[in-house]
């Protein structure tokens, strides 16, 4: 399979509703909650597109766009943007969407680097 047909099917997509006990004080989601979904959607889309351990060693430019109620429903959306020797990078933007309208809109979006390892947790090379 070749580099893209892999990008294309590690394309990872999640949907969680937000509730109350994920929100602030603004009733709108954390932003800690929010990067950890994405870092856990990257996870993902990093190991579905490698198929070997996966670390997490940077995420670049989270940027907040929109804030998130309560009551709506996030999509996360992860896919591979470059693989190198040892490490691949994944986009990952979250869309928030009201429950009971078609309203849609891109709200965060920002970028993981992950590093294939082994047993010793030493680099290896990404297959």
């Amino acid at each position: 399979m070749n580099i893209e047909e892999r990008i294309k099917n590690s394309s990872t997509t999640i949907f969680k509703a937000v509730f109350p006990n994920t929100t602030n004080h603004y009733h709108t989601l954390f932003g800690g909650t929010a990067m950890q979904l994405m870092d856990e959607t990257a996870f993902i889309t990093a190991t579905r597109f490698s198929r070997q351990k996966m670390v997490t060693v940077s995420s670049d430019k989270i940027d907040f766009k929109k804030p998130i109620p309560a009551g709506t429903i996030i999509e996360l959306s992860g896919y591979v943007t470059h693989v190198g020797n040892t490490s691949l990078k994944v986009r990952v933007d979250i869309y928030v969407e009201e429950m009971y309208t078609d309203f849609r809109e891109k709200a965060v979006s920002g970028e993981f680097t992950f590093v294939a390892i082994d047993e010793n947790k030493a680099p290896v090379k990404i297959l």
